[in-house]
């Protein structure tokens, strides 16, 4: 009874049918809603595992028709053949497919971008080429393994005809006490837009805090496991461990951890039309001669590095609102996240020795920077959106090295301010218009107008809170 209660409730809800129709009173109302929040996180993964038992016994009667005297098998030939279709398509993958692009107009040449005072590293820095671009599209397969694990592939698809893993990780399906586990590739759970792909996002990139702390996002080779709290209110806790080769880091090539992750996250209802969620998570990573390229005091183009260890802390937060809960004509979504990362260890300059000769000391810094956005659907299909970026360099300790040798570590705060309207004519569809005015470098204003696609194609999971 419980059960139907909770569905009957949720398709109340995604269909537009006032909550207090499914429920006797506002007590009740808050159980259940509670009760469908923890079945959010494993209901997927729950009813993937009830398909598999189900083409197991579809299998298992098959085994039994082949196996009967031919006289039964010639009364039901029809029902012979359905269960074969259904064995040899059980362990199909579920394919989606994600289609995206954009068209650029930027009065800046995006190929002399960069986020003064910062030197990240990765395809997610900066904004792109000008004119059409094919943009980055994404194929997924996932399925149940067995009854315990699921397994999913995602594969990125360049403009460049490049293809990379983006992540390709299998995951328990319910272990006991609120308990699941993740190996493989993933995007981290750190922070909150991380762990969301690309086309979800409700901007045409992604902040500037991300590009300049993960190079855009951050998704390591590892393990990570959650718990999930047996209480009324939403709490989870994780850890990750990670090979600790995608930036800030990089291959060290040495044996153990080289990246680790703790975080936590809370949330809960207010009332019947607004929910919120809260987080704090903890970075860390280490780097050996990491490059990266520069101009000296004399103009020539050098090669520096920096060794040393990496901390990130992050804090987000999250608020929906929706009249009477159901989002299908208006809601409203804040968000926001702060970083500050501190460094240290070893700047080299010059490692190539092709300057003035290379030279080494001790480095130390500290940075910041936030984001904060809002959308509004303001009627069915039409949203708006604007966000605003701010970095802080801060001055590094850079030692007895002449500061005039690293034109990139000079200390400024890079802004940006982002106004985009969008017109989705299903869940499958998305159109976006974006302009921003990006103030990365000192001086200089590049006014950035975006037109963007979003198609998907099979089926796709729906995205996290």
């Amino acid at each position: 009874m419980l059960i139907k209660t909770v569905l009957t409730t949720a398709l109340a809800v995604a269909f537009g049918v006032p909550a207090a129709a499914s429920a006797a009173g506002d007590g009740e109302l808050a159980q259940i809603r509670e009760q469908i929040r923890q079945m959010k996180e494993s209901y997927e993964s729950r009813i993937q595992a009830l398909e598999k038992r189900l083409a197991d016994a579809e299998a298992r009667s098959e085994t039994k028709t082949q196996n009967a005297p031919p006289p039964a098998i010639a009364a039901a030939p029809a029902a012979a053949i359905t269960s074969a279709t259904t064995s040899l398509t059980a362990f199909n993958p579920a394919i989606a497919l994600i289609l995206g692009g954009t068209y650029a107009n930027l009065s800046q040449d995006p190929n002399r971008y960069r986020l003064q005072g910062f030197v990240p590293s990765g395809d997610g820095v900066g904004p792109g080429k000008r004119s059409f671009n094919l943009g980055e599209s994404e194929l997924t397969l996932s399925a149940n393994i067995d009854p315990r694990f699921a397994g999913q592939l995602t594969f990125s698809l360049a403009a460049d005809n490049s293809v990379s893993v983006e992540e390709a990780f299998f995951q328990t399906l319910g272990l006991s006490n609120g308990l699941n586990a993740k190996a493989g590739r993933f995007l981290s759970s750190v922070g909150y837009l991380n762990s969301q792909h690309a086309h979800a996002w409700d901007f045409v990139d992604a902040p500037l805090a991300y590009q300049a702390f993960f190079g855009g996002q951050y998704k390591p080779d590892g393990v990570q496991l959650k718990w999930l709290a047996p209480t009324e209110r939403f709490f989870e806790v994780g850890l990750e461990a990670g090979n600790g080769t995608a930036f800030p880091g990089n291959d060290r090539n040495k044996n153990g951890i080289g990246s680790s992750a703790l975080f936590a996250h809370l949330g809960d209802d207010i009332g019947a039309g607004a929910s919120w969620r809260a987080g704090l998570s903890y970075f860390k990573t280490s780097a050996a001669n990491r490059t990266y390229a520069d101009t000296d005091q004399t103009g020539a183009t050098v090669t520096n590095a920096f060794s040393g260890n990496s901390h990130l802390w992050i804090a987000d937060a999250i608020y929906k609102w929706a009249p009477n809960g159901n989002p299908v004509d208006t809601n409203f979504k804040l968000q926001g996240e702060y970083f500050r990362r501190k460094e240290s260890g070893t700047l080299t300059y010059d490692t190539l020795s092709q300057s003035l000769g290379s030279a080494s000391a001790p480095y130390a810094s500290a940075q910041s920077g936030w984001y904060l956005q809002g959308v509004y659907q303001f009627m069915p299909m039409w949203r708006v959106g604007l966000r605003y970026d701010k970095l802080y360099s801060g001055t590094a300790d850079i030692g007895n090295l002449n500061p005039a040798a690293f034109a990139r570590l000079a200390s400024y705060n890079p802004k940006r301010s982002t106004l985009m309207v969008d017109y989705s004519g299903s869940e499958f569809s998305r159109f976006r218009l974006q302009y921003a005015r990006d103030q990365a470098r000192p001086g200089v204003t590049d006014n950035q107008i975006f037109l963007q696609y979003i198609m998907s194609l099979g089926v796709h999971g729906a995205h996290t809170f």
